[in-house]
């Protein structure tokens, strides 16, 4: 008896896979692919995720830095993709207070960085080593910021220094070393913020990711009003190119009407420091398959939460 019965259980979930890659195959794609766009769907997705952060796929060492308390947080996640403390750093920063506009105004940028370098020899003044920073960001540059060398460093190896930097980050010497035993500088991320936003509620991200995926549908399909009634109206992208010439150079592609694949993997959803509460910068890998052209790479984009819980992009790289 219990060999029939695992018999039938197993012949019905072949019929269920087979009915599944037929729904599929006849164009149940579509409606398969429309559940994600729903924020119900991923509502269940985020039960017990450790949100403080943003939403993870792909999990980083995290730095954060409270200017405000003059603070340097390491946090690191567990196989649940949990993040903890490890360690606290007394750390100094830019003499003045705000975000970094300009070259030269004394400011540590608020903003969320990569570690592109670690440099093993820097002057002396900076301490033994020092973690170059991605400052300015695609977000940084399409408003105009400039400046250059913001760095994760030390303190000077002999003497004194002041209790401020021209924009950087400095902590203790022997708490740089220790933070570059603990850490891999390409796969970790520094946010920066005067103070610590309260965390994001589980409907944002519920409302970014769905609306992420009704762009990619839109995008797949060759849907050009929906597809551009994502972009905000002040977009820019990374190389400049403002909204009308964008609208124009997406109408030339859509109108080639091509079969599309489109895969998004290993999504990232931060909330953006600062002022707003409304502003994630989502990063993912993306693998874009047409007739004429084939990319792989990461993908960023800057996006607002409206009221209305849709979500506008404002650039793109």
């Amino acid at each position: 008896m219990v060999k029939i019965i695992s018999f039938l259980v197993f012949s019905s979930a072949l019929l269920f896979s087979a009915d599944v890659v037929t729904l599929y195959k006849s164009g149940g794609k579509k409606l398969i692919e429309k559940k994600t766009h729903d924020t119900a769907y991923w509502s269940g997705t985020l039960n017990n995720k450790d949100l403080r952060f943003g939403y993870y796929e792909r999990t980083f060492s995290l730095l954060a830095c409270n200017k405000e308390k003059g603070l340097l947080e390491l946090y690191m996640p567990d196989s649940q993709k949990r993040f903890s403390l490890k360690k606290r750093y007394s750390a100094l920063t830019g003499k003045n207070d705000g975000d970094k506009m300009i070259e030269g105004d004394l400011k540590t940028p608020i903003g969320i960085y990569s570690l592109i370098q670690k440099k093993k020899t820097v002057d002396p003044f900076y301490g033994p080593m020092a973690f170059v920073t991605s400052y300015p960001n695609l977000y940084d540059r399409i408003r105009g910021k400039n400046g250059s060398g913001i760095w994760v460093h030390g303190v000077p190896l002999s003497g004194t220094r002041e209790s401020f930097t021209k924009g950087c980050i400095a902590i203790n010497n022997n708490d740089l070393v220790q933070l570059d035993q603990n850490i891999n500088p390409a796969n970790t991320l520094l946010i920066i913020d005067s103070a610590p936003k309260k965390p994001i509620d589980s409907a944002s991200y519920s409302a970014v990711l769905a609306g992420l995926h009704q762009w990619k549908y839109a995008w797949t399909y060759n849907d050009l009003e929906s597809y551009l009634s994502f972009y905000d109206p002040s977009f820019k992208r990374f190389d400049g190119m403002n909204l009308a010439k964008f609208k124009s150079f997406k109408e030339r592609i859509f109108s080639k009407n091509e079969i599309k694949t489109i895969t998004f993997n290993n999504v990232n959803i931060i909330p953006y420091p600062g002022d707003k509460r409304n502003l994630f910068l989502v990063t993912f890998d993306q693998i874009y398959i047409s007739d004429t052209h084939r990319y792989e790479g990461q993908k960023s984009l800057l996006v607002a939460l409206k009221g209305d819980k849709t979500i506008s992009i404002l650039t793109e790289e």
